[in-house]
């Protein structure tokens, strides 16, 4: 289909055709109408008049004036409008006064049957008059000889009728006036016109399908293309331009079976792409008179819905650690940065384990940092820190009305804000049952149910879930489930306690005093760097690294916001020190009034053994073993097959983590 612009300027391009007298009418007023169209007289009739049309290709006219049987002949074999000379009665009148003072006996001659006005007409007046039609040039010459043999003096008729009477020798008198013809070309323009406005107003509306991302047809009410854009007539490879006034299912018979049957939605496969296909109603004057489908691409679709619901996320749901931020030199945290590293190029769900305050969250954030999802939402939720009813709203989220109090228009839950980023899920352990049945579901399937609702939502998310607690007592304590666990454990990390990386106390504390610094004024400028840090804290590494840190980086972070705290008030009533630019030092002494219970002697509180690696290795393998029995009922030749090892390392491995 063409999209080039129409321009309505040009004045109207109009044919008269006629090869009798009439052709003499129109050229006598033809100057009357030279400035409001472009006029041609054509002597061509019939199918000389048709070929004639054709071949004028762009320049053809846009209606066409004909009388008779030539007008008629035109009408079906030509697709521009063809006005047809129509007689008035006052022509039929005049005319038939003019063939009585010409002879006794007059006809009149039509095209097509005689109109019964006409016949009134001469009846009222009680005229002699013979009456004949005919519906070709053929039936039009048969006619007239006819009527001669009939000893008809005088034959009142159309251009053609008459110059076929004239050359039988019989009178004739031309049924057209100029009224008549006038009244015809006053016709043509406004046919004219409306065909411009149509044309106009379709090339438009195909421009705006040619601009259209989804393939659209319109259909009338049989079916059959109105219009088509060219994305649609690609799909379903064939041509467009060619494709109006035919059935859409002759032209593309995959559709069959695969529209829908009323307004609505339904999928179907075309050339082996599947497309979403809407289906609406064509209205004209308020009446529907026809369908409109629209076929979306289901790819394309899922696309837009991914960048929507990405574009839709807060600020809120962002990453704010990197792997920088995890501070430690130890072995054990190298191996966790170079384990963050490894997995972050994974999409399988990782299980964080670790003691409350060992960063477990900070590790989430910069695996999500680390990965492709980095550019999408970063969710993190506390298991244990809602209501059952509440937490089940949150993670799945609600239809509107699915209970009292459910926001209007419902809302989406966080596993549907996380789409195509990560979903951590902190204290794992603390989910209620009911709760993970329907997390695994999550897992397994990528899809989640609202609230209230039956229509599934695809979701593509990462899953990281964290807990200080052995997974495998809850599993055997029946407040876990087995199969939730072996989904999340796929990839596992395990964080050490801070009491087993004492290397790393003071390089933490140092910096931790630099963060609580930068939210201090009166610190600000007194710390400036990690050197000037150390410095205040040298005193206390030895009691720092003795003490147990049962609350670990986040006891040691409020133990450092007190030390803070008293530094910024000694700040204040500094003399020398201040004056040269130097904090203070913290003493022992003073940090037995900042927190005791790190100034403590050491055998004034149970010592903590840290656990060798091997030791925290054992442990593992028992868990795992456990949680194992769990899922097979206790069995232990069913747990050996499926660990592959023999009842006596099963009974050794767990015996030796005791």
């Amino acid at each position: 289909m063409s999209t080039a612009p129409f321009d309505p300027a040009p004045r109207p391009r109009i044919w008269a055709l006629s090869i009798s007298r009439l052709r003499d009418l129109f050229l006598d007023i033809a100057g009357e109408y030279v400035e409001r169209a472009d006029l041609r007289i054509v002597a061509r009739g019939f199918e000389d008049a048709v070929r004639e049309i054709e071949a004028a290709g762009a320049g053809r006219p846009d209606v066409v004036i004909a009388g008779g049987s030539n007008g008629a002949y035109l009408k079906t074999r030509v697709a521009v409008p063809v006005v047809m000379i129509t007689p008035t009665g006052f022509d039929v009148m005049h005319a038939l006064a003019r063939a009585r003072r010409d002879g006794a006996k007059v006809a009149l001659v039509t095209h097509g049957n005689t109109p019964d006005e006409i016949r009134r007409f001469v009846a009222a007046f009680g005229l002699d008059v013979t009456f004949a039609s005919h519906q070709s040039a053929q039936d039009a010459e048969s006619v007239v000889l006819d009527l001669r043999d009939r000893d008809i003096d005088v034959v009142v008729g159309p251009g053609l009728v008459t110059d076929l009477a004239a050359n039988a020798g019989m009178s004739a008198v031309f049924l057209y006036s100029r009224a008549s013809v006038r009244a015809g070309f006053e016709t043509a323009l406004e046919v004219a016109q409306a065909t411009r406005r149509e044309t106009l107003r379709r090339q438009r509306l195909d421009n705006l399908l040619q601009h259209l991302r989804d393939g659209v047809v319109a259909l009338d009410a049989q079916g059959r293309v109105e219009a088509m854009n060219q994305r649609l007539a690609a799909v379903l490879g064939i041509d467009a331009a060619n494709a109006a006034g035919r059935a859409l299912l002759e032209l593309a018979p995959d559709l069959a079976g695969s529209l829908p049957d009323s307004d609505g939605d339904a999928f179907c496969t075309v050339r082996g792409a599947s497309y979403v296909v809407h289906r609406g109603p064509l209205a004209s004057g308020g009446a529907a008179t026809g369908t409109v489908l629209t076929f979306q691409e289901s790819r394309a679709v899922e696309r837009l819905d991914r960048t929507l619901r990405s574009r839709q996320r807060v600020q809120q749901f962002s990453a704010r650690y990197r792997l920088d931020d995890i501070v430690g030199a130890s072995e054990a945290m190298q191996r966790v940065r170079a384990l963050v590293q490894r997995y972050a190029r994974s999409d399988a769900t990782v299980l964080i384990l670790g003691e409350s305050g060992t960063g477990k969250e900070m590790v989430a954030q910069s695996m999500h940092q680390l990965s492709a999802r980095r550019d999408f939402a970063f969710v993190a939720i506390n298991c244990g820190a809602f209501p059952e009813a509440l937490l089940e709203s949150e993670l799945f989220g609600y239809e509107e009305g699915a209970f009292t109090g459910a926001r209007k228009g419902g809302k989406a839950g966080l596993i549907e804000v996380a789409h195509r980023g990560t979903l951590f899920l902190d204290e794992i352990g603390e989910m209620p049952l009911s709760l993970q049945s329907r997390l695994l579901r999550v897992l397994q399937e990528r899809e989640v149910v609202r609230l209230g609702s039956t229509e599934p939502t695809r979701v593509d998310i990462r899953v990281v879930a964290a807990t200080h607690r052995a997974l495998t007592e809850g599993i055997a304590a029946g407040r876990f489930r087995a199969d939730l666990y072996y989904r999340l454990n796929i990839l596992s990390i395990a964080l050490p306690p801070l009491r087993e990386r004492p290397t790393d106390l003071l390089p933490l504390a140092v910096e931790l005093l630099l963060q609580a610094a930068a939210r201090e004024p009166r610190l600000a400028a007194r710390l400036p760097d990690a050197a000037a840090a150390e410095r205040v804290l040298a005193a206390l590494a030895e009691p720092l690294q003795r003490y147990a840190w049962p609350g670990n980086v986040r006891e040691l972070q409020n133990v450092i916001e007190r030390i803070a705290v008293e530094l910024a008030e000694m700040e204040a009533d500094a003399d020398a020190d201040a004056e040269a630019g130097n904090p203070p030092l913290i003493t022992r002494d003073m940090l037995r009034s900042i927190a005791p219970e790190i100034a403590e002697p050491a055998h004034s509180r149970p010592k903590k053994t840290a656990l060798t690696l091997r030791e925290r290795s054992r442990h593992v393998e028992a868990d795992e073993i456990r949680a194992a029995l769990a899922a097979h009922d206790g069995d232990r030749d069913a747990v050996c097959d499926a660990l592959g090892i023999s009842k006596t390392t099963l009974w050794r491995k767990l015996n030796a983590a005791r």
